[in-house]
């Protein structure tokens, strides 16, 4: 009976097992559903994941069904407009999980501007944009990152330069009115190196050197957080305007690809279409481990036709030495009218190429993170970028009879500057936690460098054995950045108090590197060591040499180096360094849950300049649920770049009409010590700012005003000039024979020449509504930004006289107004089903010309660009869009003829100040892939 009893429990235990494990394998294989909804409303089409990388989408009822296994924690659901929303399995009720998703609009978590934990925009001390970009690029004609933040951020403004060397390639962009410099920019919260590229060319940011933002592909972006309040003392150097933070896509088991097509079909675009561009773009992301690790790769390419909007070319294009048969006595008289019936040609013929350059390069980028314990991870992200730019310089005539050898180019030549760009950075590091400590300790490294070539060209001091290409040389910036830093939240203390410290050390490293001798040298010249039996002088060839050789028709000697853009001299070569060391400390004390008060404090030495210690205060106060009030008061910084300090060159300028070789000499140079223009230091600020925020629910608004004062700021010099006239002056006459040395007549510097205030007001306003059966995102934000010099013109004894050159006019242009002071951006983004329409309006105040010329002065009126696009899911994988950018095909106003803004017929629209460029209609089409 025992034994009996045994065998029927023994069966009785394996028939248990045999169900449980039955049931255990159907509870790891099981399927979690639910529904989507956004104010009770059915949400289709939300992309649904799981952390194992298992997803799914929901149908027009807002349902869907997701496969669950044991490795499944947690599910994610995120659509355009909507805040992302996670849920942990064992939220379920039973195998249903349900989600009601909130718009992404003001509210939408950041972590900018502060160390504690992320909280909603709507809640910190200071304004913050939050710019989904992975929503923004499937509607928006842009697909460069400058030219979307400039539609889509009032405060930000950046236009594709013209005729302005490097500066074609690396679009200056500025934030609230201040320079390209003034603006830090941070990858995932590290420091982002800047570019080797000085802007030295008549454009907005002129003598500064920015962050190349087109550098980093769309695809390997997240979102963008812009911090719009001065932040030096928490994240250093170039913080005066305000931060952008790009965070990196993180994303698992999902493949998105694009491929957008477009070009300008406007009424003055070349056969009524050109600037063609392709981008294709794709990301993709896979899981590492089962504890939430992840690594994420992005690529892009990117091709771009040039535009040009110059119909003729006024000017002399055939003088009578074009023509000795017709003319044997020649004085130089125009005669392009009847040389051009005669050769049956037009002015058409002879124009430059005024409009955006030709662009072709592709780029790669990372994002991951390793869990290496329950309370560590390590983290690395990085890229590399190839661009090759080609821009048109100004066209050389058969006239101008120094600069071209007729026997290469009988009709002149339209020269080309070619740029190589290399981009490379990596940043890595661990964090985690030692105790109640949060700790981060990071090396961020990044490099930027730039080779130019000149092709279509000559150097006319070789006559007819010239090459048409050239090696110019180019720069080189590195920059390699260490932070530790630690933070805690005592939640017990008061309603929370969060202390953070920490170390930060710097290194860079500015190079210029030297071209051929051809690029730069002047055949021409030579030494007189003796007279023969004659009487003659004996003249030796000699690259410096003070006397002239060989001479044009016309009695001048033949132009020297690379016409266009001469490379860089031997003498011109630079290899320096230097290092920097901060320590900061800031505090966020909770004293209610509804008032924040927060202060930082940043104390930082440079090997080169000396010390700073900066301070910021601010802080929060919650009058309700509705309503919060936010200020800060803090100062600022930013450090003279290496590029302002030991950039020297020659290059061609167009200035009020006339091109001109120009001479960049530093501060510690023989023409510097003559001029007394003083060493550089660094720039400090001031800056405060108060707003108002409320939260209406489904709609939204801040308010923020606020003010920067900024002394000691760096600016590019006007254009001295030496003489060797018989009754100069000493100094003017060495001055003349310096610049004879550079190839160059004027000279330009860097200095610490003004002071300047700055006084904005923001304001951003989003409202969400269900229509009909689809959902409507509204947005309209504005920016009113002035900026004044304030006191005199900071010069020494010795420029006594000589201010307005100094500081030109042109300069305060630049800075006070060649961008617009207003703008003011409305959109619409309505979903229904399986459709989408995106239109925008933005508004362009008016902006100003810089010259130095009173009768030429010029005010450009204001301007509303309007933007559609209209989406549609062709399938559930597979996305169709087409559009718009400038839908009315608008244009600036026209510079006046005779104008010197205008110079030969080369600008009809201002090249010196620019609100959305002068390409016109933008049309596109784009199809995107999500696997």
């Amino acid at each position: 009976m025992r034994e009996i009893y045994k065998n029927v429990l023994l069966k009785l235990s394996l028939l248990g097992l045999a169900v449980a494990f039955t049931l255990s394998v159907q509870a790891q294989n099981q399927s979690i559903s639910g529904y989507v909804t956004a104010n009770g409303e059915a949400i289709a089409g939300a992309t649904v994941r799981s952390n194992d990388g298992s997803s799914s989408q929901t149908n027009t009822e807002g349902y869907y069904s997701i496969s669950a296994t044991a490795n499944t924690k947690s599910i994610t659901v995120s659509y355009v407009g909507y805040s992302s929303l996670t849920k942990l399995i064992a939220e379920a009720s039973g195998t249903v999980l349900n989600f009601d998703l909130q718009s992404a609009s003001l509210d939408e978590v950041v972590v900018i501007g502060s160390r504690s934990e992320p909280r909603s925009n709507l809640e910190t001390t200071a304004p913050v944009d939050i710019i989904d970009i992975k929503a923004l690029t499937k509607d928006v004609a842009q697909v460069s990152l400058n030219q979307l933040l400039n539609y889509v951020a009032p405060s930000f403004n950046s236009n594709t330069q013209v005729i302005s060397d490097g500066t074609d390639h690396i679009d200056p962009a500025s934030l609230r009115g201040l320079g390209p410099d003034q603006v830090l920019v941070l990858i995932n919260g590290k420091r982002r190196h800047t570019t080797s590229v000085v802007n030295i060319n008549g454009t907005f940011g002129k003598g500064s050197v920015g962050t190349d933002l087109n550098a980093i592909p769309t695809a390997a972006i997240k979102k963008i957080e812009i911090l719009r309040d001065g932040a030096a003392a928490q994240y250093g150097s170039d913080a005066i305007a305000g931060v952008i933070n790009i965070i990196l896509e993180d994303n698992v088991q999902e493949l998105r690809a694009s491929a957008t097509y477009g070009g300008f079909a406007s009424k003055n675009a070349e056969d009524n279409f050109d600037g063609q561009s392709v981008q294709a773009n794709v990301n993709f992301g896979l899981p590492i481990g089962t504890n939430g690790g992840y690594i994420n790769f992005s690529g892009s390419y990117d091709y771009r036709q040039p535009t040009n909007r110059q119909k003729e070319f006024t000017g002399t294009i055939f003088s009578d030495y074009n023509n000795p048969t017709l003319y044997p006595n020649p004085t130089g008289a125009n005669i392009t009218d009847e040389e051009l019936d005669r050769r049956g040609l037009t002015r058409g013929d002879f124009v430059s190429r005024i409009g955006q350059a030709e662009t072709r390069g592709g780029a790669l980028f990372f994002n991951s993170s390793v869990p290496l314990s329950e309370n560590a991870e390590f983290y690395a992200f990085g890229g590399l970028n190839y661009r090759n730019g080609q821009s048109a310089a100004f066209r050389r005539q058969p006239a101008q009879i120094t600069q071209n050898i007729s026997e290469i180019y009988p009709l002149g030549f339209l020269p080309l500057i070619v740029t190589d760009n290399y981009d490379q950075s990596f940043a890595a590091g661990i964090k985690g936690k030692i105790g109640e400590w949060n700790t981060d300790f990071s090396n961020s490294y990044g490099r930027n460098s730039i080779d130019f070539k000149t092709e279509n060209s000559l150097n006319a001091s070789m006559l007819t054995s010239s090459p048409t290409t050239f090696d110019d040389g180019g720069y080189r910036f590195v920059q390699n950045t260490t932070n530790f830093d630690i933070n805690r939240f005592f939640d017990q203390s008061l309603a929370g108090i969060n202390v953070a410290f920490g170390l930060e050390h710097r290194y860079e490293n500015y190079k210029i590197v030297a071209g051929e001798e051809a690029s730069y040298a002047d055949y021409g010249k030579a030494i007189q060591v003796g007279v023969d039996g004659n009487g003659d002088p004996i003249l030796i060839p000699n690259l410096q040499g003070n006397l002239q050789t060989l001479f044009a028709a016309n009695g001048s000697p033949y132009a020297s180096g690379a016409q266009a853009f001469g490379g860089f001299r031997p003498d011109n070569e630079v290899n320096e360094s230097r290092s920097s060391v901060a320590a900061y400390t800031d505090i966020e004390v909770n004293f209610t849950p509804r008032w924040l008060l927060t202060g930082a404090l940043r104390f930082e030495n440079y090997s080169d300049f000396g010390s700073t210690l900066n301070w910021k205060v601010s802080s929060r106060y919650k009058i309700d649920d509705v309503f919060t009030v936010r200020a800060a008061a803090s100062t600022g910084f930013r450090a003279p770049s290496l590029h302002q300090r030991y950039f020297n060159a020659t290059s061609s300028l167009f200035i009020d009409g006339e091109i001109i070789n120009s001479g960049t000499f530093t501060n510690d140079s023989r023409p510097a010590q003559l001029l007394g223009i003083p060493s550089l230091k660094q720039e400090t600020s001031n800056s405060y700012s108060a707003g108002l925020t409320a939260n209406f629910g489904k709609f939204k608004a801040t308010v923020d005003g606020y003010y920067i004062r900024i002394d000691d700021r760096v600016v590019y010099t006007g254009n001295f000039t030496g003489s060797n006239a018989a009754g100069a002056s000493d100094q003017d006459r060495e001055i003349y024979e310096l610049l004879r040395q550079a190839n160059a007549s004027s000279a330009r510097f860097f200095a610490n020449a003004i002071d300047t205030e700055t006084k904005g007001v923001d304001i951003v306003l989003t409202y969400n509504e269900t229509l009909g059966k689809g959902t409507l995102r509204t947005d309209l934000s504005g920016t009113f930004v002035k900026t004044n010099i304030l006191g005199d013109i900071k010069a020494s004894p010795t420029l006594a006289g000589k201010e307005s050159i100094y500081f030109d006019q042109a300069s305060r242009i630049y800075l006070e107004s060649a961008v617009p002071r207003q703008k003011i951006n409305l959109s619409f983004n309505y979903t229904l089903d399986k459709f989408n329409v995106f239109l925008r309006n933005v508004y362009f105040g008016e902006v100003e010309g810089a010259t130095n010329v009173d009768a030429d002065r010029q005010t450009f009126g204001a301007k509303v660009i309007t933007d559609l696009s209209v989406g549609y899911q062709l399938t559930k994988n597979l996305r169709w869009t087409i559009g718009a950018n400038n839908l009315f095909d608008v244009y600036p106003d026209k510079v006046r003829d005779g104008s010197s803004l205008q110079g030969a017929g080369y600008f009809l629209y201002s090249r010196t100040g620019q609100q959305f460029g002068f390409n016109g209609r933008y049309a596109f089409t784009r199809l995107a892939l999500t696997l």
